[in-house]
């Protein structure tokens, strides 16, 4: 490893390597770490992005090539990219407007511009403090632990892990600026739904996620805490859930007799691997049974409209309304929203600051989530543990 190596959190800064769940000093960061997960720009580009999604599975180019007729229907272009170039711009212009003097440096994991490039650059600049926003809210392996294992392979990769340290902004899945587009998003649709003369009690607000193998999911979090068979990751999306339809019949007080559920969608792995369920277009077909005419898809484990939720629910989910005879809106992401730009930049202060986890904004009683991974956290049960950033060792 590196010189870091006597400290609990490698690659970290001086204040986060202790190991402590949350940094209570300030930091002095040098530049904001924008992580992706990146995406095709052309038809050239499609199956390359997929092997790279998929090394090290052995995943045949044909079998690739069923999810690729996905970015194909696009022209071959993920809109992700183009989304974290207007979100990078987005951050740029709030920090200015705060007065808060950092860079902003983008990378994917499995597409250009790469993390490498991106922590080259910064350590070019003399950025060697960096603070990640990974984008994506929640625990598990897939969203949190495997960008902090991507970080620590590319200090190593570039040389950089005895110069280069990176934090990473805690999971934001409960902060109000990321919750703010879906509780406005299922409130205005609900409303619509009635002034169409649609009961309450015909309206189902779906909660779509993506889905992850269920041994994944069950170890997702911390290690000792009990979140139930789903683990943190769909503890987490249920108590967001809850929260978004506990506030829209505040406003809305018809809402409470609407009914709402969890649901997952994308899944990519063999038959015989079980992974979260129900889908969400199974349940979309279940509907018209249960006497529900309308249908309300809320893409709440995304942060904003990238393949997985043009394809799975834009199409595919709507498809099956469609079929089933029943309503359907799909509910915004948050996206470059002004609330959730204004809490991604929240989140950055509040470790600048260091600020007191009691300090801390968010909406559940799960939160606030750790700075600091604990050990063990969203172990990936076909890889074992590699070296990560922003954590404890398990």
């Amino acid at each position: 490893m590196t010189a870091i190596d006597s400290d609990a959190v490698p690659y970290a800064s001086a204040a986060a390597a202790g190991g402590a769940p949350y940094v209570t000093s300030p930091v002095a960061y040098d530049g904001i770490l924008l992580a992706g997960f990146g995406g095709p720009e052309g038809q050239d580009d499609v199956i390359p992005f997929l092997r790279n999604v998929t090394r090290g599975r052995g995943i045949p180019d044909e079998r690739l090539e069923e999810v690729a007729h996905h970015y194909r229907h696009f022209g071959g272009v993920s809109p992700i990219n183009g989304q974290n170039r207007a979100l990078k711009q987005a951050l740029e212009a709030e920090l200015a407007e705060r007065g808060v003097d950092l860079p902003v440096y983008w990378g994917n994991r499995n597409w250009a511009p790469y993390l490498g490039d991106a922590v080259t650059e910064a350590a070019a600049q003399g950025d060697n403090t960096l603070l990640a926003f990974a984008t994506s809210a929640y625990s598990s392996f897939s969203s949190c632990r495997q960008y902090r294992e991507d970080f620590a392979q590319v200090l190593e990769e570039t040389g950089l892990g005895g110069t280069v340290t990176v934090d990473k902004i805690r999971p934001f899945y409960d902060h109000p600026g990321f919750v703010a587009a879906f509780e406005t998003g299922v409130r205005t649709a609900v409303e619509t739904f009635l002034a169409d003369g649609i009961p309450a009690d015909a309206i189902q607000v779906l909660f779509s996620t993506h889905s992850i193998p269920t041994a994944d999911a069950q170890r997702s979090g911390p290690r000792d805490v009990d979140f139930g068979p789903g683990g943190a990751y769909a503890a987490q999306h249920e108590a967001v859930a809850q929260w978004v339809m506990d506030r829209v019949a505040h406003v809305l007080p018809t809402a409470a007799d609407v009914s709402w559920e969890l649901v997952y969608q994308s899944r990519s792995g063999p038959a015989s691997q079980p992974w979260l369920e129900p889908d969400v277009c199974d349940v979309i077909g279940e509907l018209p049974a249960r006497g529900r005419t309308a249908v309300i898809v809320v893409p709440v484990g995304f942060m904003s409209d990238h393949m997985e939720v043009l394809w799975d629910l834009d199409t595919e989910a709507a498809e099956a309304a469609s079929d089933a005879g029943l309503a359907f809106v799909r509910t915004p992401t948050p996206g470059v929203s002004a609330s959730f730009v204004a809490g991604i930049v929240d989140l950055i202060q509040e470790r600048l600051e260091g600020r007191a986890a009691s300090e801390r904004e968010h909406v559940t009683a799960l939160g606030p989530s750790f700075d600091v991974c604990r050990p063990g956290c969203c172990e990936n049960v076909r890889a074992g543990f590699k070296p990560a950033a922003a954590g404890l060792a398990p």
